[in-house]
């Protein structure tokens, strides 16, 4: 059975969002085979983070990449995830099991305990979701259980089985919870509460509406959190369904469903979707409208969200008078207060873009004196790259 997730596409489109709310990786807490269980229960593959508390760059790994939202968001729903102090006695059997000679070790597992992939060395926000992507895309697809489907099987725990690999495989599942669901009268039976929050994939469906008619059973059943990032991920899913057929009524609709039920996250959400859509429908005026209240109320002055939010509208409109205007503006503030040569660099960069060749290399020789500077090859290469743009 392939372990990719629900909407693998949809986890790419919010793969570089600005987050909706500051939430990292949850790691599992138990033992390596509590983990083992864990991941075989819910057929999800095990997320390995094997470090040693002394280690800066895993220390560096934990403050910024594994509580980065939208790294949380993706493994979170893709992964059970674990982390093991390599040299603590209590982690001793699965130090035996997987001996590493350098930190941090990042590692993929399935359920069984194989190795599906493995990286040395600690890794980006970016380059770690892409590892935890490409092991997705190695765990082949089991045929057993859809045959057993299409020749008439229909015991309810094959059937949530199936939903699985169909959500996982990024393929439609909402006709079979449904033709499931119409077999029933009552749904207070465990596997109906389970088939419904895994077949709840779009904010604009019926499951959905189930899913929050049985919201408190569900949740003492399958935990709150669960029923939580379910909620979020139909309603991201159906913002997805208006961007795709250009249909207003679907993104107002997400963001009521999201106001309605998961209220402390729904202001974030609401610009978040808006932008998305502006983006899409070349709207730039609507956008720019949308990123300054995401900036105003969910951004305000952090520097690393900041310069995000910049980042994305350079993607958005690259081009497009005011929005560059409002990006410098905000550029600015990012590398001022964060110092960072990334900031600069694409304060750079927009100068750049606005026909300012003077800013602009005002801004790329300052980054090249931020502190580490010299030993960020890539941020080198990138404002030698810029500075011989501006000479020609």
């Amino acid at each position: 059975m392939t372990y990719s997730r629900l909407f693998a596409a949809t986890a790419l489109v919010f793969a570089s969002a600005a987050p909706l709310c500051a939430q990292g990786i949850r790691f599992f807490e138990g033992k390596w085979p509590e983990a083992q269980a864990k991941a075989k229960a819910e057929e999800r593959l095990i997320f390995a983070d094997a470090y040693a508390s002394w280690c800066g760059p895993c220390k560096r790994m934990a403050a910024t990449v594994f509580t980065d939202p939208k790294v949380g968001e993706f493994f979170n729903e893709n992964f059970v995830n674990v982390k093991y102090d390599m040299e603590k006695p209590e982690n001793a059997e699965f130090a035996r099991k997987y001996p590493v000679s350098a930190y941090p070790t990042l590692m993929i597992l399935d359920a069984d305990g194989k190795v599906v992939q493995k990286h040395v060395g600690a890794m980006t926000a970016e380059g770690l979701i892409a590892f935890g992507q490409k092991a997705l895309g190695l765990v082949s697809v089991a045929e057993d259980v859809e045959q057993a489907y299409e020749a008439g099987n229909r015991d309810p725990e094959l059937v949530l089985r199936y939903l699985r690999a169909l959500n996982r495989a990024n393929k439609p599942s909402l006709k079979i919870t449904n033709d499931y669901l119409n077999t029933r009268k009552d749904y207070s039976d465990p596997i109906s509460r389970q088939i419904i929050l895994e077949g709840a994939v779009e904010a604009d469906s019926r499951v959905f509406d189930l899913l929050i008619a049985h919201r408190a059973a569900i949740s003492a059943q399958e935990g709150a959190q669960k029923v939580d990032d379910r909620i979020l991920l139909a309603c991201k899913n159906t913002v997805r369904k208006a961007i795709d057929f250009r249909d207003v009524r679907l993104l107002e609709e997400a963001k009521a469903k999201m106001k309605t039920h998961l209220p402390t996250q729904a202001e974030a959400f609401a610009f978040d979707a808006d932008m998305r859509y502006f983006a899409a429908t070349k709207d730039a005026k609507n956008y720019l409208k949308a990123a300054q209240g995401y900036q105003k109320r969910v951004v305000r002055s952090d520097a690393a969200r900041l310069h995000e939010l910049v980042s994305r509208m350079l993607v958005a409109f690259p081009k497009d008078a005011d929005v560059l205007q409002q990006a410098e503006k905000w550029a600015k503030t990012a590398a001022e207060t964060g110092g960072l040569g990334e900031y600069y660099l694409t304060l750079a960069d927009i100068y750049h873009r606005q026909g300012d060749k003077t800013k602009a290399r005002a801004a790329a020789e300052q980054a090249l004196k931020t502190p580490n500077a010299q030993d960020n090859l890539s941020l080198k290469s990138r404002v030698e790259t810029l500075l011989k743009a501006l000479e020609n």
